[in-house]
């Protein structure tokens, strides 16, 4: 976002970003980031934040409005809601501090909407993806006569991601192309239908990744999305949807997620209540409807790739003016 926001003509008015495993440097650098941005802004600038700011974010609002500008704040994850580190009212009296609001996608907009949040707000509706790699555009010749093979790519293990531990009896013709650290593949009954690629790096995942279509899923279960991170689908926009598409696969969500309008609307996969419903319903797709789809993801593949989204929001977004 930061480099998005950097090319379009915003400035940074704090430290640049850096990366350190020493939480003391992390600390003060952060504070001294902080300190400067006190100094720099002027009255009618427009703040653009990212959430969570931790500790800082309410006073870094009550700054910028005593300097005379305005906040808008890009939500990445809700603290209440995923890692319960905040209750729903002390996150919605944080939010309170900003202008305007950039959630996610319709469904966070609506749930903070009941949660009592009346800022103006408008959806991400899914993250663009920098990256100078590009994925192959020309579809393999054999595409609709051999059974499709799924791409997931995320965090392997049982604890966060059971159901690829399920998933066997669902996979009569069906195999999966895992990336990422974790697979225990000693715990599946049919290791060959499986291919773990172990970890690999993103542009080099979007130059070689394997598979046709992109599973968006998380939790203990093949029937639906549980658990804390599964329920989080329901307003989440998770950064491997934006990633497969760079790399030009169709994505399959759960029809319960946060990314069901958006996916529907740009035609660039499919939505399934259960994943014991995949084999049929990719059985189904011929090779012509797989080839509309994946146009439809090339050319959205192009707009991720420029930063399209965060820049249709920021323009979309109703900022209330300064008295």
């Amino acid at each position: 976002m930061e480099q998005i926001w950097a090319e379009k003509g915003f400035v940074n008015i704090g430290l640049p970003q850096t990366r350190s495993d020493n939480k003391v440097y992390s600390f003060f650098r952060t504070l001294a980031s902080v300190c400067v941005m006190c100094f720099r802004i002027r009255r009618g600038d427009v703040l653009l934040l990212q959430y969570p700011l931790k500790k800082y974010f309410t006073f870094v609002c009550n700054v910028a409005h005593q300097k005379g500008a305005q906040v808008v704040t890009l939500i990445h994850d809700l603290g209440s809601f995923r890692r319960k580190k905040l209750t729903i009212p002390q996150e919605i009296a944080r939010l309170s501090h900003t202008d305007a609001l950039i959630t996610l996608n319709d469904a966070m907009t609506s749930w903070l909407r009941e949660q009592g949040c009346l800022l103006p707000m408008t959806s991400l509706g899914i993250w663009d993806y920098l990256s100078d790699t590009q994925a192959p555009t020309t579809l393999p010749s054999d595409i609709g006569q051999r059974p499709y093979a799924i791409a997931y790519a995320g965090a392997l293990n049982p604890r966060k991601n059971r159901f690829l531990y399920q998933l066997e009896p669902c996979l009569h013709s069906l195999s999966f192309h895992l990336y990422g650290n974790g697979f225990e593949i000693d715990k599946v009954q049919h290791p060959e239908r499986f291919t773990y690629h172990g970890f690999v790096d993103s542009d080099q995942l979007i130059a070689t990744v394997q598979g046709d279509f992109g599973l968006v899923w998380d939790g203990d279960s093949i029937t639906t999305c549980t658990g804390n991170f599964g329920e989080y689908l329901r307003y989440n926009n998770p950064h491997k949807a934006s990633l497969y598409l760079r790399c030009h696969l169709p994505l399959i969500v759960w029809d319960e997620s946060g990314l069901v309008p958006f996916v529907r609307d740009h035609h660039i996969g499919i939505c399934l209540h259960s994943l014991e419903d995949l084999e049929a319903t990719l059985s189904r797709i011929t090779s012509d409807e797989y080839a509309t789809l994946h146009a439809h993801v090339v050319q959205l593949s192009q707009a991720l790739a420029s930063g399209e989204m965060i820049q249709k929001a920021l323009k979309t977004l109703p900022l209330p003016h300064n008295e």
